[in-house]
């Protein structure tokens, strides 16, 4: 028997089509003097300078490669159209390669998103949006054609609007206890059975991926105690740094930076952090638009330098989503972040946690993770038409549920309703915007580099 409050807020969710009617969803905005390759350039501010090309490079490679450092355009395009006004706590930058694998605390290998660097509250089909837009670009990147790339983007929206309505069935607690294994997350996809050998093979590779696997490629032993290998750009230890003059980095800043960090973690997990110390640190290169920030590796030994520990502290700025939703409630941005992946993501990394320290000029926010525990991503350029359909669909279902603990999912499927008007309009957008994408990579290819400083 369905309650009065289920109905009620199902109703709120259908009323929001006044806000936003659901053909709607296929608008792309447009804001006054839109300047794609200007937003890019903006956010290169206060970044490591001689990192920059290397960024500019990633991004030239191709359209899709662009989109994945452009969330920032697409939030300016998405503010300039009507929203629905049903808040969830937002990834922000829910494009397909920001999905993976990652080992639960429990040892479980789980499937999920995995970027929250832009997380914030805001409207549902804002993550929605730049999800499908996403497969349109990876479609075209491996050849599919329209009709073939209109069925990913359709399917992708229908496996949310479905998994959506399937929450709503479920109680709080259910939603919560939902996760996707790789058993699981082969079932949602609906693989053939060529896909789930290959998500198989994924997975394997995802479980060699240890901090021993890290340790033995990022470092060496030197009179017993474990020291990063430079290899730059990639990974530049502090010596190197310094010797450089690369930035103007404060080891006793760093290393006090994991000292204070321990106070965001649980106690249990305070004390397994009490048994190692910082030996060294270096600067890392990570992802495509995150190329530039301060993102440290931090190498912790305990008892011998077989007893090793590799942490990531990626430097968190402001979301690209705040000039247009509103400033972040948390006091600094690595809380932001942390709070948010925590909320979204099913289970979360055992050292998972926040700080604020030196490292650079002046104070800057941090997140800490490991570096790698069991991480492994599907290679979207890799995959065929049947790959990417049923890739699409887990993408959604994780997106859901995810939207579902975190918003009011009876709102959300009561706005999206039974039948396929969302699916289409959003198919539409997909097409629409990945157009867009591909003029503003063109464009971003023939521009010149900024100067210097």
């Amino acid at each position: 028997m369905t309650s009065p409050e289920r109905e009620a807020r199902t109703a709120a969710g259908a009323r929001a089509r006044g806000r936003l009617p659901l053909e709607g969803l296929a608008e792309v905005g447009a804001p006054p003097g839109r300047d794609a390759v200007s937003l890019v350039a903006r956010q290169e501010v206060g970044r490591v300078e001689t990192l920059l090309p290397l960024r500019r490079d990633r991004m030239a490679a191709s359209p899709f490669a662009f989109y994945r450092g452009t969330a920032l355009v697409m939030a300016a395009d998405l503010a300039a159209t009507p929203h629905s006004g049903l808040t969830v706590q937002l990834c922000g930058d829910a494009h397909v390669a920001n999905f993976g694998l990652f080992g639960s605390p429990e040892r479980r290998l789980l499937f999920d998103l995995n970027d929250f660097d832009e997380t914030l509250p805001g409207p549902f089909e804002w993550d929605l949006k730049r999800l499908v837009a996403s497969l349109e670009l990876a479609g075209r990147a491996i050849g599919l054609r329209r009709k073939e790339r209109r069925r990913v983007t359709v399917r992708a929206v229908r496996s949310y609007r479905r998994s959506m309505a399937e929450f709503v069935a479920m109680s709080d607690l259910d939603v919560w206890y939902s996760s996707a294994d790789v058993e699981e997350a082969t079932r949602l996809a609906r693989a053939t059975q060529e896909a789930a050998r290959a998500t198989q093979r994924v997975a394997a590779q995802a479980r060699r991926r240890t901090q021993l696997r890290s340790l033995a490629r990022l470092s060496e032993v030197h009179e017993g105690t474990r020291r990063f290998v430079a290899d730059p750009p990639l990974v530049q230890p502090l010596a190197h740094l310094q010797a450089t003059g690369t930035v103007g980095a404060d080891a006793v800043g760093l290393t006090r930076l994991i000292d204070d960090y321990r106070a965001s973690l649980q106690p249990d997990r305070r004390r397994l952090l009490s048994g190692y110390t910082v030996v060294d640190v270096a600067l890392k290169v990570v992802g495509v638009g995150s190329v530039g920030t301060r993102c440290w590796i931090l190498l912790l030994q305990g008892v011998d330098s077989d007893d090793a520990l590799v942490l990531q502290a990626k430097e968190a700025s402001a979301s690209v989503l705040e000039p247009f939703l509103g400033a972040s409630g948390y006091a600094q941005h690595g809380e932001r972040v942390v709070q948010g992946q925590r909320l979204m993501q099913a289970s979360s990394d055992l050292m998972l946690g926040w700080q604020r320290g030196g490292g650079g000029t002046g104070e800057r926010d941090y997140y800490v993770r490991q570096l790698h525990d069991w991480k492994g991503g599907v290679d979207v350029g890799a995959l065929r038409p049947e790959g990417l359909l049923g890739y699409g669909r887990l993408c959604a279902w994780v997106l859901a549920r995810a939207h579902a603990r975190s918003g009011d999912r009876f709102a959300v499927a009561g706005y999206l309703g039974a039948d396929a008007t969302a699916d289409e309009a959003l198919a539409d957008f997909a097409a629409a915007y990945a157009d867009r994408a591909e003029r503003d990579h063109a464009a971003f290819v023939a521009s010149p580099a900024p100067p210097a400083g």
